[in-house]
């Protein structure tokens, strides 16, 4: 069974990553779409490879979630787009089925004569994305006082004349900046991405991407997205779940928090009992989640999501289902999220062991809380789960280490 469509994979990301930094990924689908048109004019690509460029160009800027001026666009791609670009580039090198395309993103900050030194095969498309950005943002600033004649002289040196010329003639042949103006760019937009084609596989690394992003600000979000997919999973074949069951939990574990990425920091990370209001607010993050996900993924998977901090006896939320309400997939992440928080350090206490963490779910089954059979599996197979656990996460871990410990190495070629 398909549980997300290609081109709803590329909306979620987006649509996510829109809802923490609207003007951010605003100004990426504008980039996108006058680098779209600009190829458009090139020529000889196809419909497909174009989506593609229109994916990457979408979230060129990914990186500068990762840094301090993530709201100041001009700052960070105009004062020192270093740090950004360099980010974004490892994110799509290695979380991304487009890794061949992510030196376009290293490299579009590049003045076009030092680009001419490097060898690359995506360079002039990294000029022409570095072009783009730029007529966004002065465009945007100086709007109908805005005039491409201002770039000229730096033709050659700064700009490649190739995009330059290539600008012209989308303006003359689409009008694009009359589009951006009134929005309509985003139809065509929306008409592209009917051709992006994405296997199971590429759909399930772009949305581990995503789970990736979310640990930009903090590691710990990470950490336990990569912790509780790996018990969850553990579950699943423990209890012998069908295939079909086991991949609609994968899915659900991967993007149960998604909603937390749109939680202040300052209140995910409290060094103390949080206050009612921010009790509450960390309670919106399922329906953040459900917002986001929607109509776009399955809905065996949505319910996963939008059930995990509910409980078999009515005490969960955020509308406080029971039992009988409920399937073994959903009681299997409810656990897995529990245990999660159990054996994580958090702001206010240190992980807890197994000689607490068991009496703390045969109570919580005891009470009803928790499903009876699903807690009996996980006790009784305690120390299997948890070992594979830990080889489990610190694979996915691996990666995300190794992504920032390469940032300094990446970082001095720029």
């Amino acid at each position: 069974m398909e549980y997300i469509h290609s081109k709803d994979i590329f909306l979620l990301i987006r649509d996510t990553l829109k809802l923490a930094d609207t003007q951010e990924m605003e100004h990426g689908s504008r980039v996108a779409y006058l680098l779209y048109k600009m190829l458009e004019c090139r020529g000889g690509y196809e419909k497909f490879e174009l989506a593609d460029f229109v994916f990457l160009a979408s979230l060129h800027d990914i990186g500068a979630y990762k840094t301090d001026k993530q709201k100041d666009i001009v700052y960070y791609d105009c004062k020192e787009p270093r740090p950004h670009a360099t980010y974004g580039y490892l994110v799509f090198k290695y979380l991304s089925p487009l890794s061949e395309l992510a030196s376009v993103i290293l490299y579009h900050h590049m003045d076009y004569v030092r680009l001419q030194e490097i060898d690359d095969e995506y360079r002039d498309i990294a000029a022409f994305l570095g072009f783009a950005e730029k007529v966004d943002i002065f465009s945007g600033a100086l709007k109908d006082s805005f005039d491409i004649q201002m770039f000229k002289k730096q033709e050659g040196a700064a700009i490649s004349p190739e995009a330059l010329e290539l600008y012209e003639q989308a303006v003359r042949r689409y009008d694009i900046l009359k589009k951006i103006r009134s929005g309509e760019y985003k139809e065509e937009l929306d008409e592209i991405i009917e051709y992006m084609i994405f296997t199971n596989e590429d759909k399930k690394k772009y949305l581990e991407m995503l789970m990736y992003c979310q640990g930009f600000s903090s590691e710990k979000t990470v950490v336990d997205t990569a912790t509780c997919m790996s018990i969850a999973e553990m579950l699943g074949q423990t209890v012998m779940l069908s295939d079909a069951e086991r991949e609609q939990l994968y899915y659900g574990a991967l993007l149960h928090d998604i909603g937390m990425m749109l939680i202040p920091e300052e209140i995910i990370n409290a060094p103390r009992k949080l206050t009612v209001e921010e009790y509450e607010r960390i309670k919106t993050h399922v329906h953040l989640a459900e917002r986001v996900l929607g109509n776009r993924m399955a809905k065996e998977v949505l319910d996963i999501v939008a059930t995990h901090h509910e409980r078999c006896d009515g005490s969960g939320y955020p509308r406080g289902l029971r039992e009988t309400q409920m399937n073994h997939n959903q009681e299997i992440l409810q656990l897995a999220d529990t245990v999660t928080a159990l054996i994580s350090d958090r702001s206010y206490r240190k992980a807890l062991g197994k000689e607490e963490i068991i009496p703390i779910i045969k109570a919580g089954a005891s009470e009803g809380k928790y499903s009876k059979a699903i807690s009996k599996a996980f006790l009784e197979n305690y120390d299997e789960i948890m070992k594979k656990v830990k080889i489990r996460s610190d694979e996915i871990m691996g990666i995300y280490r190794k992504l920032n410990q390469q940032y300094d190495q990446v970082s001095d070629k720029l």
